[in-house]
């Protein structure tokens, strides 16, 4: 099934994510950064990484549930698609979190602050799989003849090695 909100003939959610993946991804370097060299600029660059992020991954939002509203019921792509868009919410409301608690003083983020971003940026991994295996995997958004129920990508046999011909 492809997708139904396209911009130049491509998926809007799937171009719009990268945004806030890396946003908030590049936000937890620089908190490490922060943390290994005790630069308040590195926290502040975190802060203001987490910001574009969190309002990227709200952009990003409607148009996945867009194309999650479009998955027949009782797939796996309809099952895989919700514990993705759940999980992206809580990755962005953890990250919500993080930055409420640096507004006051970006360049000095308590312990709590840091963990809820690395909570997130760890949820974030997950979620991003399993988006990958709605669009590689099963074909969502891409493909007319999706199989929306193919099995895990987790759990494919090993390839056996095949002989050079020539």
């Amino acid at each position: 099934m492809q997708t139904k909100v396209k911009l130049l003939g491509h998926p809007v959610h799937q171009m719009l994510i990268v945004f806030p993946l890396g946003l908030l991804a590049t936000a937890v370097l620089f908190d490490l950064v922060h943390i290994a060299s005790g630069r308040p600029m590195m926290a502040a660059v975190a802060y203001w990484m987490m910001v574009a992020g969190i309002i990227g991954g709200l952009l990003a939002a409607p148009f996945g549930w867009l194309d999650w509203m479009q998955i027949p019921r009782g797939t796996r792509a309809k099952r895989v698609g919700l514990v993705h868009g759940l999980g992206n919410v809580g990755v962005v409301l953890l990250f919500i979190g993080s930055w409420w608690l640096r507004r006051e003083t970006p360049e000095a983020p308590a312990a709590l602050a840091h963990a809820l971003s690395f909570i997130g940026a760890g949820i974030a991994m997950v979620t991003a799989w399993l988006g990958g295996e709605l669009v590689d995997r099963l074909g969502v958004g891409v493909y007319d003849d999706a199989n929306l129920d193919a099995p895990t990508s987790l759990r494919e046999p090993k390839l056996r090695e095949r002989p050079i011909t020539r």
